[in-house]
């Protein structure tokens, strides 16, 4: 099966895997499920298909769930976030699943968990916050709509980056703010308070459906368990405890949020491209041209038809690396 990517059709190599068996948990809030070692230690979490359709994450917890691994220390939560949106996935039509009733991803601001709107994926998230208030370290598995290189968000505290480069992959760490949109599981409270040692990661593995996305997944989750002290290196393969290669940061500067019904780009993106010269032209908002900000400006995570108030790209440098 394809689906319609921005230069042509990104076939769907992965197979997303029945997660039935892990509905009771042992949490009270269905699909998550705590390992505890039974000894002192941080309580980690790892959450997957906070997007309907990304399935690496899903196929990473899953496995994970199944060989009855637990934890060297402290608590270990694996929990599948939308699963309501996962259950629509068909591979013939893998773009319509991202999400039931709004992105699951723009709702985890204070305001909006306590405020009065209803969804499904705001449902969902109140039902998980009360777990995520003891969570001390987050890895949120995400893939991307074009098949560009790994990143690892890591929000804008120093913290972040910290554990980021004590994951060790992949080899791009991005800085950023979030979205005008709405806040990520990633900004929840604490995480993004610069005064509290609690830090949470975003990884965005690849492509959504391509077959090397799976790979990258896997190994950003052992190295991920190993840096939090859930497993030792030798609990995971070789290849996944060798020094890694280095790492960059790339500080995103600007998220440019489109604000008219007609935002297009002037050439086909896909990110990560680097632009040399400030004030060029990458795109126009009804009309408004859209430039480079300086010079060797990073384009991250197009979009390719964003509404008025979603995030178009964002603009990023490197600024250690």
């Amino acid at each position: 099966m394809t689906a319609s990517g921005p230069s042509g059709s990104w076939p769907v190599e992965l197979q997303a895997p029945d997660i039935e068996r892990w509905r009771a948990g042992n949490t009270r809030i269905p699909f998550f499920t705590t390992l505890d070692s039974g000894t002192d230690g941080p309580h980690v979490m790892v959450t997957a298909i906070t997007h309907g359709n990304e399935l690496c994450g899903a196929i990473v917890l899953d496995a994970f769930l199944a060989s009855g691994k637990r934890p060297r220390a402290g608590r270990l939560t694996l929990g599948f976030c939308n699963v309501a949106a996962y259950r629509s996935f068909d591979p013939a039509y893998p773009t319509l699943s991202r999400f039931v009733d709004e992105d699951m991803n723009r709702v985890w601001d204070r305001s909006t968990l306590d405020g009065r709107r209803s969804s499904v994926e705001l449902a969902r998230a109140r039902a998980i916050r009360p777990l995520l208030d003891t969570v001390d370290m987050l890895l949120d598995i995400h893939s991307m709509a074009n098949p560009v290189p790994p990143l690892m968000l890591a929000g804008s505290c120093d913290k972040g980056v910290a554990l980021a480069r004590k994951v060790g992959t992949p080899a791009s760490i991005v800085t950023d703010a979030g979205h005008a949109a709405g806040a990520r599981m990633r900004d929840y409270g604490v995480f993004n308070d610069p005064s509290d040692p609690r830090a949470a990661l975003l990884l965005e593995a690849g492509q959504h459906w391509a077959a090397g996305t799976l790979p990258v997944a896997r190994e950003a989750f052992d190295r991920f368990l190993v840096a939090t002290g859930m497993l030792d290196p030798q609990d995971v393969p070789a290849a996944h405890r060798a020094a890694p290669p280095p790492q960059e940061v790339i500080q995103v500067t600007e998220a440019i949020t489109a604000r008219g019904r007609n935002f297009a780009f002037v050439a086909d993106y896909l990110g990560a491209e680097k632009i040399e010269r400030a004030g060029t032209v990458i795109a126009h908002d009804d009309g408004e041209p859209v430039v480079t900000p300086y010079d060797n400006c990073i384009l991250i995570m197009p979009s390719r038809a964003p509404a008025p108030g979603q995030t178009a790209v964002r603009l990023g440098r490197i600024v250690d690396g």
